[in-house]
């Protein structure tokens, strides 16, 4: 019995060197999906190299509501000029029906940037820190998707996997079932909406230098669900990128591992629409 599995790079276009490890990974098959941070100032440059992978792995939105700039203003969400930390925006997202405006705005800013650099709408939507599982959020990720495309066109990561089965792979188990539990819910409103969603999800990490990644990817294929999605972060290493993002020495670390890696027997790497 075969199962076929997703595994998705998080973060194009938010460095160069993230997004040259995407692309090179993208190239040797070694991914079957990628997101795109449409607001970063490397999204236009380098979108032709990314929609050159169209047909071949999915090619998708990674919301990014948490880091650098917006693509408009925000005044509630981001005076400055800069997107807040996640708790921030949490809170903002919650208690503010001005923030929630203008989340949604930006909903829409970051996919017509995907559309208009690809000419077409993304296969996926995802959350960079998984945004779009907030309270605040979620509810404007869906009205997007399911006001923007027909039924079933672009699917949404669903974090959510069973305790048990993120107890058994053992990697990262507190931050897996935190991210569980907020995400809650999302298959079932998404499914309201006629949004579809991966049924099984893996990846969370504790961003450890001293971890055997192979190792770790193999654990993220233990106890698969019915359509499972692992997310992965690989990059190289650049001088924009420690401003940017907490994830550093292991971007490098993860991209050799999956480069190398070999799906265990009885395990194939697809697209979306080929898992079950």
């Amino acid at each position: 019995m075969v199962t076929r599995f997703v595994l998705c790079a998080d973060d194009f276009a938010l460095t160069e060197g993230v997004s040259r490890s995407i692309l090179e990974l993208l190239g040797d098959g070694r991914l079957s999906a990628a997101g795109a941070m449409t607001n970063r100032p490397h999204w236009r440059r380098l979108a032709p190299e990314f929609a050159a992978f169209s047909g071949r792995a999915d090619l998708g939105l990674h919301l990014n509501l948490t880091c650098a700039a917006p693509l408009g203003a925000m005044p509630r969400v981001a005076p400055g000029g800069a997107l807040p930390r996640l708790g921030a925006l949490a809170r903002a997202a919650a208690a503010s029906s001005q923030a929630r405006a203008e989340i949604a705005a930006e909903i829409g800013r970051q996919l017509d940037a995907f559309e208009d650099a690809l000419g077409r709408p993304p296969d996926f939507l995802d959350g960079h820190q998984h945004v779009h599982v907030l309270p605040g959020v979620r509810r404007a990720v869906l009205d997007a998707l399911s006001g923007r495309y027909p039924a079933g066109a672009v699917y949404l990561r669903d974090p959510v996997d069973s305790p048990g089965a993120i107890m058994v792979r053992g990697v990262a188990v507190t931050k897996a079932l935190v991210i569980a539990g907020l995400s809650l819910g999302l298959r079932r409103q998404a499914g309201r909406r006629g949004v579809p969603v991966n049924r099984g999800f893996s990846g969370a990490s504790p961003f450890d230098p001293r971890r055997d990644f192979d190792a770790d990817l193999r654990r993220f294929l233990v106890v698969p669900g019915q359509a499972h999605l692992v997310m992965c972060h690989p990059g190289h290493i650049d001088d924009e990128l420690p401003g940017l993002d907490p994830v550093v020495a292991t971007r490098p670390l993860e991209h050799a591992a999956i480069a190398a890696f070999a799906p265990p027997e009885g395990f194939v790497l697809a697209r979306f629409q080929a898992l079950g």
